[in-house]
């Protein structure tokens, strides 16, 4: 749990600028204070390349006038300042278009947890001190540059971040928390000149004490960027195409921003009419938990201060809810699903925090004997989305698949297909990391398109 000095400053900013806009002439308010530091160590051959440190408080106003509502943001905690920050926004608010969905969360809807109490978001460890992240660094790149064939290692970084967050409204709603993050990453380049293939590995955790080795990270980065040398562009056709577990969560994201209220309350996505329908095969399930203990992507309540909650948005296949936050629920007829987030300086919008999803019995490995001739994908470039159709097409790199077994690398191909005909066909593999905030494995897809030589 984040500690109360840390918090109670971020407290009483919110407060004043409540107090403001109601004297200001609001009806009623919300706002949030966002205090966070962090600290980024890069180096090069040994050396220390490049180090970032930043600090800094944002603090968001938003308020209603009837059903009319402004938003502004600031930087300044003066009291002269938040008093001018929201006569501004009732000002605003006043000449803006009336929002018939816009408001406030009713007391009853109120979140009971109003800290991050047992989630475990925030480290107590001290912030490592510089020199300890550029040794991870400089570890991670030495680890590299030892595996066969890395010609150069094009960069390797540690970084640590804190965060800590207060939020309140006139509803009554007061709560915060605070989160930490501690990353290590490692690019590295196999081959010269147009020969050269690229590749990396990145970890992150909330505590230091979770963080692989940063030998390990380095020594992955380097292994992928080898097996990569020699690509070439793979043979045109309709194949199977595996997506390795480091990019199969784009696919699935795919999924969420379909179910997204802002979508569906536009009428733009290709799962409009698709509530109740079939949208995975059956026997997978999508689960959103937001409060799963030391992942990062957890959070007690949500921006307009709704207990957050586990939920299925597939079960069994079917679709069973969409992702919305207060407005996009009432525009729709339905209740919010408690997924609003927001930044300083805009209202909430909705979207989603951890993933699940329903893991298969087979390795990876299994899954690519059986596809036969086809497609492993590492990498994803670009992106051609039709929100409306869900076609799609993308640019891709990998691995050529010949008889059950990895023949060679392969870049400059694009895959494409359908998403809503390709979610329908997907068979997960078991390799699912546990600790991310999208825990989705290895995903095959059947009869895509596949445009190379």
């Amino acid at each position: 749990m984040f500690d109360d000095h840390l918090t109670a400053p971020l407290k009483s900013v919110t407060n004043a600028l409540l107090k403001a806009a109601k004297a200001a002439g609001a009806d009623a308010a919300d706002s949030i204070v966002i205090e966070g530091r962090s600290i980024s160590i890069d180096v090069r051959k040994g050396g220390l390349e490049q180090a970032e440190r930043s600090e800094g408080l944002d603090i968001g106003l938003r308020v209603f006038v009837g059903q009319r509502q402004a938003c502004i943001s600031s930087s300044d905690t003066r009291p002269e300042t938040l008093e001018a920050m929201a006569a501004r926004a009732v000002a605003m608010a006043r000449e803006a278009p009336e929002d018939p969905y816009a408001g406030l969360a009713e007391t009853h809807q109120l979140a009971m947890l109003r800290s991050a109490e047992g989630l475990e978001l925030f480290d107590p460890a001290p912030e490592p001190a510089p020199e300890i992240l550029q040794e991870d660094a400089r570890r991670a790149e030495a680890a590299a540059e030892a595996v066969r064939g890395v010609s150069q290692v094009q960069s390797a970084s540690a970084a640590y971040g804190s965060q800590a967050i207060w939020m309140a409204a006139t509803n009554g709603f007061q709560g915060g928390y605070g989160r930490s993050s501690r990353h290590i990453s490692c690019v590295a380049i196999s081959g010269e000149g147009t020969g050269m293939e690229r590749d990396w590995c990145a970890e992150g955790r909330i505590f230091q004490s979770d963080l692989p080795d940063a030998e390990e990270i380095g020594q992955l980065a380097g292994e992928r960027a080898v097996a990569r040398h020699g690509a070439r562009r793979p043979k045109t056709g309709a194949y199977p195409v595996l997506y390795d577990e480091r990019i199969a969560s784009s696919l699935i994201g795919h999924l969420v921003s379909a179910i997204n209220g802002s979508a569906i309350a536009r009428g733009s996505s290709w799962l409009r009419d698709a509530m109740g329908e079939a949208v995975l095969p059956k026997g997978i399930s999508l689960r959103e938990d937001p409060l799963r203990p030391r992942r990062s992507g957890s959070r007690p309540f949500d921006a307009e201060g709704l207990q957050s909650r586990a939920k299925d948005l597939v079960a069994d296949g079917v679709l069973q809810s969409w992702v919305l936050d207060l407005a996009t629920a009432r525009k729709l007829g339905l209740e919010s699903t408690a997924n609003a987030v927001r930044g300083t300086s805009g209202p909430p919008s909705p979207s989603t925090s951890n993933l699940i999803l329903t893991q298969g019995s087979q390795t990876q490995a299994e899954l690519l004997a059986g596809m036969g001739t086809g497609l492993l994908v590492t990498s994803l470039i670009g992106s051609t989305i039709n929100p409306t159709t869900g076609d799609y097409s993308r640019g891709a790199s990998g691995f050529w698949v010949e008889n059950g077994q990895i023949a060679w690398p392969v870049n400059e191909c694009t895959i494409a297909g359908n998403l809503r005909e390709m979610l329908g066909r997907i068979t997960p593999a078991n390799d699912a990391k546990d600790h991310l905030s999208s825990v989705v494995p290895s995903l095959l897809v059947e009869g895509m398109t596949l445009a190379g030589a």
